[in-house]
């Protein structure tokens, strides 16, 4: 079969990989509203770190999971480490309905993170495969757009069964659903991609110095990545900040407001709120990345969920409204963020060695959430729970401050032409 890159050559595989990662995005959603009050209500756990215990796990066994799924994708091919995500996660929404004990839930969401760590990586690699360099922003911004739609949608939905019907089983009876479909989906329908990001490597002849053209080993693209070029650095530690917000609203979210009187149903809008305002919104931002750049998006993204960090710290309004309008400002920042990140390291980073900087990128972003899970417990056992939110909120205006000040705009470099008209992607440094 004939091998070409772009989104209109490709876009029935590509509409089946958003298909997928919908569902990749709703096995995160289950947890976003009930597994916190399940630690503290059903549990009966008085420990605010001990709760958010299974974010921290989760971020952590993510962020790993991301370090080794371009390695293993390069090595097994893309479709196969899919499949094996799914497998992994088979076992979690069981656990998570029947587990008898916290250690169930922390044992889910080990498997969780493994799960979504090679998963949620390989919907990525595929969908940069498959549209080549022009699309970057556009095919990030639908990537996410389903993955986080789904994580609001099901968290909205696992929130009103809730209170319905109770904490357990009921709301994580969707889980299985997702996972059967999901296993079945990339089985059958989902075909690999490596053969793509091989012919753009064919095609990519024109590298500026420096690129590292030849496949690298794993520790060069790690220190690449994190410390030696300056965007990447800058990517990947606003990546980390950006999760480390989610990481905080995850757990700190349902006991903040439920303590403050918001009925369950009223905690679910405002959990489902940030991420479906997260995912929707970019399916505006990724093209916009294309065409304003990334560093625009990333740098305002961030200092608007600064914004939704204050409506939510100072109380202005009563609880309900203050944490539907601050979770609509963070979802916003973060939507302006997300896809503009991913296409900054599409950018740097050769196709050869490619889907090893984004898992680099991944694992210091999915670290986040476990930094900010500690920080939350933390902070909230010794200040309060919502000084968690402040020192977050401070946070991120820092990291927004340091991409402005350090961060050079790569969309320019990334679709330049030289002089005799050979389209340059290349790295900025």
């Amino acid at each position: 079969m004939e091998v070409n890159l772009g989104l209109k050559d490709n876009w029935k595989q590509f509409l089946l990989l958003v298909l997928v990662n919908m569902l990749v995005g709703g096995m995160v959603g289950l947890e976003r509203t009930v597994v916190p009050l399940v630690g503290s209500e059903e549990f009966k756990i008085d420990s605010d770190l001990v709760i958010f215990s299974f974010i921290i796990a989760f971020g952590i066994v993510k962020a790993f999971t991301n370090l080794i799924s371009g390695v293993l994708a390069d090595k097994y091919t893309r479709k196969k480490i899919l499949i094996l995500g799914w497998l992994i996660g088979v076992p979690v929404p069981f656990c998570l309905a029947w587990g008898p004990t916290w250690n169930w839930i922390i044992a889910a969401n080990i498997l969780l993170g493994i799960s979504q760590g090679l998963a949620w990586s390989m919907t990525v690699n595929m969908k940069i495969d498959l549209v080549g360099p022009k699309k970057r922003g556009l095919a990030m911004g639908l990537n996410e757009a389903a993955g986080y739609g789904a994580v609001g949608l099901t968290a909205l939905l696992t929130g009103y069964w809730a209170s319905e019907y109770g904490l357990r089983p009921y709301p994580f009876y969707i889980g299985i659903i997702y996972t059967v479909a999901g296993l079945l989906l990339s089985i059958i329908v989902i075909t690999d991609t490596r053969k793509h990001a091989q012919l753009e490597a064919a095609q990519r002849k024109v590298t500026r110095a420096g690129e590292q053209a030849h496949k690298p080993s794993f520790s060069w693209v790690f220190r690449e990545t994190t410390v030696k070029n300056t965007n990447l650095l800058t990517v990947s530690q606003a990546g980390l900040i950006n999760n480390l917000n989610d990481g905080m609203s995850w757990g700190v979210f349902p006991l903040l407001f439920i303590s403050a009187g918001v009925g369950l149903e009223g905690v679910g809008w405002i959990k489902a709120v940030y991420p479906v305002v997260w995912g929707v919104g970019q399916i505006i931002t990724g093209p916009l990345a294309d065409r304003i750049g990334r560093k625009p998006l990333i740098v305002w993204g961030m200092f608007v969920q600064v914004l939704g960090h204050i409506v939510i710290g100072l109380q202005i309004l009563p609880p309900l409204q203050s944490g539907l309008t601050g979770s609509i400002l963070l979802g916003a920042g973060t939507a302006m963020v997300y896809p503009a990140l991913l296409a900054a390291v599409s950018d740097a980073a050769h196709p050869t060695w490619r889907a090893s900087a984004l898992g680099v990128y991944r694992f210091w972003r999915d670290i986040g959430y476990g930094v900010g899970a500690i920080m939350a417990g933390i902070i909230a056992g010794w200040l309060g729970i919502m000084w968690a939110v402040h020192v977050a909120g401070g946070l991120t205006f820092l990291s927004g401050v340091f991409v402005w000040w350090k961060m050079k705009e790569s969309l320019e470099v990334s679709t330049q032409k030289d002089q005799a008209g050979i389209k340059t992607v290349s790295t900025t440094r």
